[in-house]
C-alpha cells in the first residue's frame, strides 16, 4: 500500500480513538468534556502527568487499554512519515543518479543553456527531430518544469567550468547560450571556448553590440531574437507570401514539404559528380536550391554543371520521403550496387 494512503488511515484510527477516549472518560468517570479529553491526550502521548482524577478500577483498564492501541497508532504513524520522508529522498537520489548516468553517455549532443521561452522552443524543436540534448538550468522552479516536459537536464551554473564538463562538453557536439542576460552568455560562451575549442557555439544576443563580444568571446554563430522577429513581422506585411513559403518549408509542423542540409561524404559516390550527372532531381525528386562549399562559399540557385565535392553540403526542398531517400544515397559508398547501376544508367561509356 501507498505510504500516503498509510499515513492518511493512521490519522483517521487516531482521530478516531481520541473520540472514543473522551467518550470512555465521560461514561466511565462521569468526567468533564475538557477533563475527558485532556485525560485522552495525555494518556495516548505517553507523557506521563498526574491524572486529572483519581480512576476507578473500571477506568484504570480502559486507560491500559487507550495507552496500548495509543502507542501503537502513533507508533505507526511516525513509521509512514519516515517512510514517506526517507523513500522520497532515496527516489530523488536515485533519480538524479540515473540522470546523471544518461547524461555520462551522450556524445555528438548538444548542451542547451537556459530554459527560458526561447530555450523551451529551441529544446521542442530538437526532441521533434530526435536530437539528442541536455538543459542547463540553474533555477529550482524552473528544474520542475524540465521535469514535466521529460527533458534530459541538470541544476547548475553554466559560467563555471565543472557543470559545463558534467553536461559533457568535452563530448558535446554544439552549445546553445540563451539565458536572458548577455553577460551570462558572454562568459558561458568563453568558459564553452576554453573547454572545447571544437565545439560550435550558438549565442543569443539581446543588446546591441552584444553580438560582437560574444564572437570575441568565441562564438561561431550569434542570433537576436528581437531582430529576427521584428525583421520577419515587417517581411509579413512586405511580402507574406515569401514569409508563408519560407513557414512552410522550415516549419515542424508541415509534413507536405521541407528544407533541409544534406552533407556529401567524402566517401560518397556522387563526390565529383554534377548536378545532372548525378540525377539527383530525376531519382528523389528533391530541389537543390544551393551548395554550401566546404570551404564556406556559399552558391545559390547552382546550375547543372556544378561540381559536388566531399564536404559540400546541399540545400534542398522536397517531401521528407524524398529528402531521406537522397539522404540514404549520397551516405553509400561506391562499392554499393545500386550506385553502380546509378553510374552504368548515367555513364554508360564508362
Amino acid at each position: 500500500m501507498d505510504p500516503v494512503r498509510h499515513l492518511k488511515i493512521s490519522m483517521t484510527v487516531l482521530l478516531l480513538l481520541v473520540t472514543a477516549g473522551t467518550a470512555g472518560y465521560m461514561a466511565i468517570e462521569q468526567w468533564r468534556f475538557i477533563d475527558a479529553l485532556y485525560m485522552t491526550v495525555i494518556t495516548l502521548g505517553t507523557v506521563g502527568f498526574k491524572e486529572v482524577h483519581d480512576l476507578s478500577d473500571v477506568g484504570k483498564v480502559f486507560t491500559m487499554i487507550l495507552i496500548v492501541v495509543g502507542v501503537s497508532v502513533l507508533g505507526y504513524i511516525v513509521g509512514s512519515l519516515a517512510q514517506i520522508m526517507f523513500e522520497g529522498q532515496i527516489q530523488r537520489v536515485m533519480g538524479r543518479m540515473k540522470v546523471e548516468k544518461m547524461i555520462e553517455k551522450l556524445s555528438d549532443h548538444y548542451i542547451i543553456c537556459g530554459f527560458g521561452r526561447i530555450g523551451s522552443l529551441i529544446c521542442k524543436e530538437f526532441k521533434a527531430n530526435h536530437l539528442p540534448f541536455v538543459v542547463v538550468e540553474k533555477s529550482a522552479e524552473t528544474a520542475e518544469k524540465l521535469d514535466e516536459e521529460g527533458y534530459l537536464h541538470m541544476k547548475g551554473d553554466a559560467t563555471l567550468d565543472e557543470t559545463l564538463l558534467k553536461a559533457g562538453i568535452k563530448k558535446a557536439k554544439g552549445l546553445i547560450s540563451v539565458v536572458t542576460s548577455d553577460t551570462e552568455n558572454v562568459y558561458i560562451t568563453l568558459t564553452a571556448r576554453g573547454l572545447n575549442p571544437d565545439l560550435y557555439i550558438l549565442a543569443r544576443s539581446g543588446e546591441e553590440g552584444s553580438d560582437i563580444k560574444l564572437k570575441r568571446a568565441g562564438a561561431n554563430k550569434v542570433v537576436s531574437p528581437y531582430i529576427i522577429g521584428g525583421t520577419r513581422m515587417a517581411q509579413s506585411i512586405l511580402r507574406p507570401n515569401v514569409v508563408d513559403f519560407i513557414e512552410i518549408a522550415t516549419g515542424s509542423d508541415h509534413l507536405d514539404l521541407q528544407m533541409e542540409e544534406i552533407t556529401i561524404p567524402d566517401h560518397s559516390a556522387f563526390a565529383g559528380e554534377t548536378l545532372v550527372s548525378s540525377g539527383f532531381r530525376k531519382e528523389t525528386g528533391v530541389i537543390i536550391i544551393g551548395i554550401k562549399k566546404s570551404h564556406g562559399k556559399m552558391v545559390f540557385n547552382p546550375h547543372s554543371q556544378a561540381k559536388i565535392e566531399g564536404g559540400d553540403t546541399l540545400i534542398v526542398l522536397g517531401e521528407p520521403s524524398a529528402i531521406i531517400k537522397l539522404d540514404d544515397l549520397v551516405a553509400r559508398p561506391i562499392t554499393d550496387s545500386v550506385i553502380k547501376q546509378h553510374r552504368k544508367e548515367h555513364h554508360p561509356h564508362e
